[in-house]
């Protein structure tokens, strides 16, 4: 069972409990109701997980071609284009049309918020690049070393990037968005993302990238673990 229906079919239980208890019984309808959207910054701060588990495959593979070792191209477009559609077209869209405005407005995190969106907009070009050094496959000793530089200053700008939105940015969203309409956005963040990615939306990202990691051989978490 996907990790969103675990979710939903636990809150559904809890409040089949809940009212139970007091005697209440509700129509399909009104349960539908009573479940919990992920909030909108938990929504933002997991997405960030995908972007991180990109960042160690942009790692590895830079780690590879320093060394001199192979490495199976298709993870590097397979990354760059989760990068592209579900990074940069979904979540960091979602950011600028509903996050960076509400901080501009209420002349908070301003600066922070302007680099923020420069970083986006150098991301993307960084990206591209990748894209098309990825795509044709680098052949050559130069655009090994190419692709090795473009992915090392994607890596070391959004590692940065995303630790302060998720310990700065993020945390103050609070302050500055009512309660029902913190509620409302995170039920429009859920609404967009299963628009564009299906039923499975984030699970079935976090799949694709799983996919990726099995295919470089970076899967296995234990691997990790200092000896």
């Amino acid at each position: 069972m996907r990790e969103l229906e675990r979710r939903k079919l636990f809150r559904s239980l809890a409040g089949a409990g809940a009212l139970a208890a007091t005697g209440t019984i509700l129509g399909p309808a009104a349960a539908e109701e009573e479940e919990e959207d992920v909030a909108p910054a938990e929504d933002l701060m997991r997405e960030h997980g995908v972007l991180k588990r990109i960042l160690l495959v942009y790692d590895e593979v830079r780690e590879r071609i320093a060394g001199g070792k192979e490495y199976p191209p298709e993870v590097v477009t397979g990354s760059a284009k989760i990068i592209r559609t579900f990074i940069e077209e979904y979540h960091e869209k979602l950011e600028e049309e509903h996050l960076f405005p509400r901080f501009r407005k209420k002349g908070k995190l301003v600066e922070l918020v302007d680099t923020l969106e420069a970083q986006h907009k150098a991301g993307r070009v960084v990206t591209e690049r990748i894209l098309v050094l990825g795509g044709r496959g680098a052949k050559t000793k130069e655009e090994h070393a190419e692709l090795a530089r473009a992915l090392a200053s994607f890596t070391r700008m959004y590692a940065p990037h995303e630790a302060r939105e998720d310990t700065v940015l993020f945390p103050a969203l609070h302050e500055i968005v009512p309660h029902q309409e913190y509620e409302a956005l995170g039920e429009d963040f859920e609404k967009k993302e299963h628009q564009l990615f299906g039923k499975e939306g984030f699970e079935g990202i976090v799949e694709k990238v799983a996919a990726i990691e099995k295919t470089l051989g970076i899967y296995d978490l234990a691997q990790f673990t200092p000896k």
